[in-house]
């Protein structure tokens, strides 16, 4: 016998209301096993996502942007904290920029020097990148003119299969400079440990300094601080995106290196004194 609601002796379920839930409603522990998952659920996760975004402070769902203080006095009070956040981002790399002062030039203005410090800057495929062979091109133009008598190459040689100082060797050869004349500093993972390992590992103690524009000024106060009375060869390079990249990253850089020059710390890798400069110095005159 059917019942009255046409099953077959059994009732059947009254389907759940559709539309949203009424606020406060209190589920069953048998109907709340089957809660529905749709976005106009407000006790759904996905409704809960969406508006995620209105309840963090931000604008209607889906556009994350920040509302603006509407108050004049807030917006005033942010506007001078980001140009004091600015102003305190270029100090660093202003005060390099007078430090070196009159000391940057190209390598016809270059003074002669003993030594010739190329600092690293990356390989690509085991070759060095662009911006590398550009600054060693420079120093070996500045030892076909005479102008030094010695390069060192200081890069980063902390993996088995990274290896900058021979990489820039192998470049410098290529272009004319002789095995014997080249000297690898395999420690210099930066410019200030590549300046320090230069004067109390290799004896240097005047040097022409070869790096791209938007860093020579950097490298140049650095080593003057490490007690290099130095001179820095800029590389100019296209205004292409990697030398804005190359100026954007020296201003996060040089407050890094104005506490390096104040605080004067060990390299990570200091070690025991070499005469590879001094004997390569030596085989010239021979």
């Amino acid at each position: 016998m059917r019942g009255e609601n046409g099953g077959n002796g059994a009732a059947r379920e009254r389907p759940a209301p559709r539309g949203r839930w009424p606020k406060g409603l209190r589920l069953s522990p048998r109907s709340a096993g089957r809660q529905s998952a749709r976005p106009d659920d407000p006790l759904s996760p996905g409704r809960f996502a969406l508006r995620l975004p209105e309840r963090l402070g931000l604008r209607a769902p889906g556009r994350f942007a920040l509302r603006l203080p509407r108050t004049r006095r807030v917006q005033r009070r942010l506007v001078q904290g980001v140009v004091a956040a600015c102003v305190l981002a270029l100090v660093p790399a202003t005060w390099m920029r007078l430090e070196a002062g009159d000391r940057v030039g190209t390598t016809a203005e270059a003074p002669a020097r003993e030594v010739a410090v190329v600092f690293g800057a990356g390989l690509w495929k085991g070759r060095p990148t662009p911006y590398l062979a550009h600054r060693l091109d420079a120093a070996a133009e500045l030892y076909r003119t005479g102008k030094v008598k010695v390069v060192l190459v200081t890069g980063d040689n902390s993996r088995v299969e990274y290896d900058e100082p021979d990489a820039m060797r192998t470049y410098l050869t290529g272009r004319g400079v002789p095995d014997e004349r080249i000297v690898s500093d395999y420690a210099g993972f930066d410019s200030w440990d590549s300046c320090v390992r230069a004067k109390k590992i290799f004896g240097v103690d005047r040097a022409v300094l070869v790096s791209q524009g938007f860093h020579i000024h950097r490298a140049v106060t650095l080593c003057r601080s490490a007690g290099i009375d130095a001179y820095g060869v800029g590389v100019d390079e296209p205004r292409d995106a990697t030398w804005y990249y190359g100026g954007a990253r020296e201003l996060a850089a040089s407050g890094k290196a104005a506490l390096d020059a104040l605080l004067r710390p060990d390299p990570r890798f200091l070690g025991p004194e070499e005469r590879g400069v001094s004997e390569a110095l030596a085989a010239g005159t021979r």
